[in-house]
């Protein structure tokens, strides 16, 4: 079963059990992919694409969560993180810090970088290895280190 039709049968349930939550994070996110599609005027086969948009609306949510934070809104708060979680189960699992550090260790030995200035064509080999399984801003941050120790 395709992620998009995971996403259709998990939001006829989720309005079979009127949980709004699920209900409302489910049709976000195929708003999106429909909106991108509608915009590239290409239909979306393929699990990674769809997973790219996911983790993008990830994304924003985390981004708003930091404001929401800011608010006394509890309420808002809650079901942005609920949202979170929701969409968190669609991804594939986050490597953890050990992972990705080795990862980025052995693309750093595969690329002979030796400096920072160099940090562009390392994150371009350790993206495609890590697609979908951890956030850029980790993996650069990661290298960074890596590269300036």
């Amino acid at each position: 079963m395709s992620l998009k039709e995971q996403l259709q049968d998990d939001l006829k349930l989720a309005m079979k059990e009127k949980d709004i939550v699920r209900k409302n994070a489910v049709q976000m996110l195929k708003a999106a992919i429909l909106n991108y599609e509608k915009d590239k005027m290409v239909v979306l086969d393929d699990d990674a694409s769809v997973l790219e948009i996911i983790a993008k609306e990830l994304k924003k949510r985390k981004s708003s969560l930091v404001e929401y934070e800011k608010s006394t809104r509890d309420d808002l708060i809650n079901e942005l993180k609920n949202e979170i979680d929701i969409i968190t189960g669609y991804l594939p699992e986050q490597l953890s810090d050990d992972e990705l550090r080795r990862i980025v260790s052995d693309t750093i030995n595969e690329e002979k970088a030796t400096s920072i200035k160099e940090m562009g064509k390392v994150m371009t080999a350790i993206i495609s290895k890590v697609k979908g399984k951890a956030e850029n801003d980790r993996v650069s941050q990661m290298v960074r280190n890596i590269l300036n120790s």
